[in-house]
């Protein structure tokens, strides 16, 4: 019991970032909220057969046992009682789209079975993973899935795409896109619209949801925080900016995170 997580072996860490498998006991509060990231995830619920999200008004959004969700730049809800048994795969940004042959655009912030990306073979995989007793004979089965999966696609991230990322990740605060487009032989519409094609989201919001993820790196690691100065270090143009940024990725105010953060930086608690 507990989490187990893997990074797979090459060609396929090009596209995944890693694999877990986490069995816990049931929480005693009702819901986490989940921080949008660019990083899409295949989850896959071995305790229900259904996933559910939610919206603030906890409108619920049903789908099958193995979902995928999509690159996304908005927070949603789960509850609590289905996360006792999930398997998850992490997506690296832009290896999604080639690994499912699927614009990541089409599917932001949104909550997709597996089947309808995959084909007929996403039940046939959980089948298999609720018959195995073992985390790491499942992550075994997962990873062997996914480089079959992979090779059949032909996926690679898209070389210009990654090279691009590679370049904001070093300094999201400070890259300047048009730039970025040049130094990539592109004009600034067409770079954008491969972007989103790939990533799901334009790399201006690219690089304004790597900067948030900045500050909960650093904050969540203090028991105290300085956000002037996180946000002078993090290249905010004041508090009240960050503040601002804050609130448009979580839904919350940095004060009302720090209150409910748990152990998970991209996990908050809520009754």
């Amino acid at each position: 019991m507990g989490l187990l997580a893997i990074q797979p072996a090459e060609p396929l860490s090009s596209l995944v970032e890693s694999i877990w498998d986490c069995e816990l006991p049931r929480q005693a509060h009702a819901y986490d909220r989940l921080l949008p990231s660019a990083r899409p995830q295949l989850v896959i619920n071995l305790a229900q057969d259904e996933t559910r999200v939610y919206d603030d008004q906890l409108r619920c959004t049903r789908n099958a046992g193995a979902a995928f969700d999509g690159p996304s730049h908005r927070s949603a809800l789960i509850d609590t009682a289905e996360q006792t048994r999930v398997l998850g795969i992490v997506f690296r940004p832009g290896g999604a789209a080639p690994f499912f042959r699927e614009r990541m655009d089409a599917v932001a912030n949104a909550h997709v079975d597996l089947d309808a990306l995959a084909g007929g073979d996403a039940r046939t995989l959980r089948q298999r993973l609720l018959e195995t007793r073992d985390a790491q004979a499942r992550l075994r089965i997962v990873e062997r899935w996914l480089h079959a999966h992979a090779d059949a696609a032909r996926a690679h991230r898209h070389s210009t795409i990654a090279h691009a990322l590679r370049l904001i990740d070093a300094a999201p605060a400070t890259q300047r896109m048009g730039t970025i487009a040049a130094h990539c032989r592109m004009s600034p519409r067409r770079f954008g619209e491969l972007f989103r094609e790939q990533v799901g989201m334009s790399p201006k919001r690219y690089a304004r949801l790597q900067r948030f993820h900045g500050v909960v790196a650093q904050a969540h690691r203090r028991a105290r925080v300085d956000w002037a100065g996180i946000a002078v270090d993090g290249g905010f143009h004041d508090q009240a900016h960050l503040v601002h940024e804050f609130r448009a990725f979580s839904g919350m105010t940095p004060t009302v995170w720090m209150a409910q953060r748990g152990p998970w930086p991209g996990h908050v608690p809520l009754a």
